[in-house]
């Protein structure tokens, strides 16, 4: 028996594709576990701590450097080398940790934007801004057309991808010394907190969290924002939640960058293979089958996610849909982030200092500085232990 937990709406789909996988595996059963998001990590952790882990199970790519460091996972073995090809190289960078592949990318995300192609219109432009110049004025522009109370672009204060997206943009690093200490007050993250923050000075943005929109399908047909980072999953919303009289109104594009497309964070979910399975040709097995092109194109017909296979994207017909093939490019154009075990916890510290600045209390200098102090404080340990010379 493989105990296999998966998570959200991945969790609740792909028993339906188990079947296939125990016919190919004569005396192989899989155990599909589903669990919320918002316990999985946590949920892992005390797994890991009360040696109780499943055989394989879903996980966040941001969890891959945490899970690593505590010795949880099972490296990709040389025979299953193979499952590393087709991918989207930041992807795959999200899943290496010293070049080493520790998890296998099962479906990909990103962010893009998603715009109002009718408000644009008005404002001027008939295609999508690429760099920040032309995307600022094209904000005051839809601003004018969709009149006094609404806003061009919506950036909840309570989210840090937005920011992230913006500071991915520059040159230097987030993080410095082999990412033990903040790089934030680099002058391309200044000027990328500068931008952000004169979107709210300028009135372009709401001063605003995502608790305080009632739903962003809604207040995005109204026009109360035209530009909105989204992901694949907001693809399905608006479509399913928003009148078919709307949908000639909106369309995705890529993110514009400080003089031309820019890039965004990869995200998605990677297949973990533990190293206390007792099973790990099986779980091999496993992760060989979700990963092979045409199951991902099956996968993709149950839930919507993009497949990390890119061989599975004609298959699934994914590149013929004009409002996701443009993740295809965005996804090309992805740069990976650090690897810290401390990044979710330093990308809040960012969003907290962040909010701070644009509600007045920080101008962008002090605000990297600030969130500096915050993140340096936070990889102490990382440093401590470089230092003494342990392995990280």
């Amino acid at each position: 028996m493989l105990r296999f937990w998966a998570m959200g709406n991945e969790g609740g789909s792909v028993g339906r594709l188990m079947p296939e996988f125990e016919r190919r595996n004569p005396g192989v059963r899989v155990e599909v576990q589903p669990l919320p998001w918002t316990a999985a990590h946590e949920k892992l952790l005390t797994a890991y701590a009360g040696a109780s882990l499943p055989d394989v199970s879903q996980i966040g790519n941001t969890w891959v450097g945490e899970l690593t460091a505590i010795g949880a996972l099972s490296p990709t073995p040389p025979e299953a080398a193979g499952l590393l090809t087709d991918q989207f190289p930041a992807v795959l960078e999200t899943n290496e940790i010293g070049g080493r592949a520790m998890t296998t990318p099962w479906y990909v995300d990103t962010r893009l934007l998603f715009y109002r192609t009718d408000l644009l219109r008005r404002a001027g432009f008939e295609t999508p801004p690429e760099n920040w110049i032309d995307w600022r004025r094209a904000m005051h522009g839809v601003k004018r057309a969709a009149g006094r109370d609404n806003f061009a672009i919506l950036l909840p204060l309570n989210e840090f991808e937005q920011l992230l997206t913006f500071g991915l943009q520059i040159d230097e690093p987030l993080l410095r010394d082999r990412d033990t200490q903040g790089n934030f007050s680099s002058p391309g993250f200044v000027a990328a907190l500068a931008f952000y923050k004169s979107l709210f000075d300028e009135q372009l943005a709401p001063r605003a969290s995502a608790t305080q929109i009632s739903n962003v399908w809604t207040e995005f047909a109204r026009g109360y924002f035209s530009f909105y980072f989204s992901g694949p999953w907001s693809v399905g919303d608006f479509r399913t939640r928003l009148p078919e009289s709307f949908q000639p109104s909106w369309a995705t594009a890529g993110v514009p960058g400080p003089t031309g497309l820019g890039a965004s964070a990869p995200g998605g979910s990677s297949l973990a293979v533990f190293k206390s399975s007792p099973h790990q040709d099986a779980a091999w097995s496993l992760v060989r089958y979700l990963s092979e092109p045409a199951v991902q194109a099956q996968f993709n017909a149950l839930t919507g996610d993009l497949p990390a296979r890119q061989s599975a994207w004609s298959r699934a017909g994914v590149e013929r849909d004009p409002m996701l093939a443009p993740f295809r490019e965005q996804l090309s154009r992805a740069k990976a982030v650090p690897k810290a075990p401390e990044w979710e916890r330093i990308v809040t510290e960012m969003q907290i200092v962040a909010e701070r600045m644009v509600r007045g209390e920080y101008t962008p200098e002090s605000a990297a500085a600030e969130i500096d102090r915050r993140v340096d404080r936070l990889l102490e340990k990382r440093r401590w232990m470089l230092d003494q010379g342990k392995a990280i």
